[in-house]
């Protein structure tokens, strides 16, 4: 059995390079502003250390679109969408204090973070050479001809739209979205409210179990299934249903603009991703 020869690598277009260098950037630029948010925060509480922890791991998701546009896959531009969107949601929910003004320099690095995540989103769907260079899929071993080769593998499914896309990268932050607050509400327990206990645990759990239901609905979602639109609608209202009122209970106005409003955003996005895909349903196979 031969192995196909390995093509040399093409040079990525100056757009893409720019682009590569923008998300280095912004995943600095998001443990920066979170470092100094935390360092001019009155009170460093368990709360504001989850909420601070969550945002700086945005910078790995910065790092790991890095990959996908170096591998030019096509899931790069919902994926950079939604994670630039909560990243400014998330990071500013923690430049305003409680009580007082913020900062300067927490509203001068918000004021940057912001600029570069629309900076990314704007070179995602703007430059035609970025939108060129993102049309690859995963690659795998194909077996073909007695010939073991490492090329792309067109996925079996139908193609599908990047608003679909879009619609289910922005589904997939609900679980996250929900455990945040949760985390947060936990504190609640250390300062001797143990009557919420069952409520949080109930709470956390929720959001697991979502992720697995945004799992299995995206999967047929992409397949163009009729009822998987309806019950990705109904996953979503369902969410915003138990967590903006177990953010207002447990965590306050605070916590319901804090954690309540990016998921409120990403909510809004998938469900307006989702009316925007066209609706063209498959036939299963025989």
């Amino acid at each position: 059995m031969r192995t196909a020869a390995v093509t040399p690598p093409v040079r990525r277009p100056s757009a893409v390079r720019v682009l590569t260098t923008l998300l280095a950037s912004t995943a600095a630029a998001t443990v920066a502003v979170e470092l100094l948010n935390w360092w001019y925060a009155p009170e460093q509480e368990f709360g504001l250390a989850v909420r601070t922890g969550w945002a700086m791991l945005r910078s790995l998701g910065f790092l790991v679109l890095i990959g996908q546009v170096n591998r030019g896959r096509a899931g790069a531009r919902p994926f950079g969408l939604i994670l630039a969107v909560t990243t400014v949601f998330a990071v500013g929910r923690l430049v305003v204090p409680r009580q007082g003004v913020p900062p300067l320099p927490g509203l001068v690095g918000f004021a940057v973070l912001t600029a570069l995540c629309l900076a990314v989103v704007v070179l995602l769907y703007r430059s035609e050479a970025v939108a060129g260079h993102l049309v690859r899929h995963r690659k795998g071993l194909v077996v073909e001809g007695g010939t073991i080769t490492w090329r792309e593998v067109a996925p079996k499914r139908p193609q599908v739209t990047a608003w679909l896309l879009t619609s289910r990268v922005a589904a997939f932050t609900y679980s996250p979205l929900m455990l945040v607050p949760a985390l947060v509400a936990g504190g609640a327990v250390l300062d001797g409210r143990l009557a919420v206990v069952p409520v949080v645990l109930a709470w956390f759990a929720a959001g697991i179990v979502v992720s697995y239901l945004v799992l299995f609905c995206t999967a047929f979602l992409l397949r163009g299934r009729r009822w998987a639109r309806r019950l990705l609608v109904t996953i979503t209202l369902g969410v915003l249903a138990v967590n903006l009122p177990l953010c207002w209970w447990l965590l306050g106005l605070d916590g319901l603009i804090r954690d309540g409003a990016p998921l409120l955003a990403a909510a809004t996005l998938a469900l307006y991703a989702l009316h925007r895909a066209p609706d063209t349903p498959t036939v299963p196979p025989r």
